[in-house]
């Protein structure tokens, strides 16, 4: 089978209604995209906005449809401009999805390992096995990529380590095969939750060394050496309290998730009880880091 994809460009309000359409028409899959460079890092909370200019891209089975329905958008009042049809060529998709998920070097002696890739051949290298999964961080992202950074040049060695926020579990992970004590992960999610524990096992961390739970159970007081949240900046202020409380005094914190242009709200929420200034910045995003008084 040869798959075809439609793309045209819409405005927002079009969005829905030439979904519904287009599935009606065959499609398989129908995806709205940027279409004018207009990011949208962390809309209000409840909320979906759309861009200002939409890309749609609709998948066919096979050209005829994909064609067939492009000839109906054109009928329609308004018609999305810039309507096209272009093949899609069969392949292996399992592996092209794959493709660009190789082992990564965070810095020093740490790398995160996918599964289906052989650990690079290194003297004394720390590897952490993950792959893609429903909970987030893979050490793709800027924010993710900067905290295992962060940790690699300076390994929590012996420490109690808190990862507010846990995803996937490869922050409280990397931070357990640089030499943690024990970790602490939470998260809203029960899928996080259970990735975590599912990494943490792929990783041979041995049970007693991780513990993790919903973000609604009680954290313990002053009982962390480094805490950890790679969220939004948002709930980053909100949590400036608790993440204070769960630090003895001395305690490192690392603080991902946020805008380059966020950073100085979120340092001055967190000013009363750490000494915190910008670590690093990557692609518009920052990382804070503070120490306890």
């Amino acid at each position: 089978m040869s798959l075809a994809e439609l793309q045209c460009q819409i405005a927002p309000e079009q969005a829905e209604p030439l979904e519904d359409a287009l599935f009606e028409l065959g499609a398989v899959s129908v995806e709205l995209h940027d279409g004018a460079d207009e990011p949208l890092f962390e809309p209000p909370l409840g909320t979906h906005p759309l861009w200002s200019s939409v890309c749609l891209k609709a998948v066919f089975a096979d050209a005829t449809q994909a064609e067939l329905a492009a000839a109906s958008l054109e009928r329609r009042q308004p018609a999305p401009e810039s309507i096209s049809v272009v093949a899609i060529e069969d392949q292996d998709w399992v592996r092209a999805g794959l493709d660009g998920l190789g082992a990564i070097h965070c810095g020093g002696p740490l790398w995160i390992v996918p599964s289906w890739e052989t650990p690079p051949d290194v003297e004394d290298g720390v590897f952490v096995h993950l792959d893609p999964g429903l909970a987030f961080g893979t050490g793709n992202h800027p924010t993710t990529a900067m905290c295992l950074k962060s940790l690699a040049a300076n390994p929590p060695r012996d420490q109690q380590v808190l990862d507010y926020g846990c995803g996937s579990g490869i922050l409280a992970i990397a931070a357990l095969k640089l030499g943690a004590r024990h970790a602490v992960g939470t998260d809203i999610d029960r899928q996080a939750v259970q990735a975590t524990y599912s990494n943490a096992a792929a990783n041979d961390i041995p049970e007693d060394r991780i513990e993790v739970g919903l973000t609604d159970h009680p954290i313990p007081d002053a009982g962390f050496d480094l805490v950890i949240a790679n969220i939004l900046a948002k709930p980053l202020i909100d949590l400036a309290p608790e993440l204070a409380r769960a630090a003895r005094p001395g305690a490192r914190l690392l603080l991902a998730g946020l805008l380059e242009r966020q950073a100085d709200e979120v340092m001055a929420a967190y000013a009363d009880a750490f000494d915190i200034g910008i670590e690093d910045t990557r692609e518009g995003w920052a990382l804070l880091s503070g120490r306890r008084r």
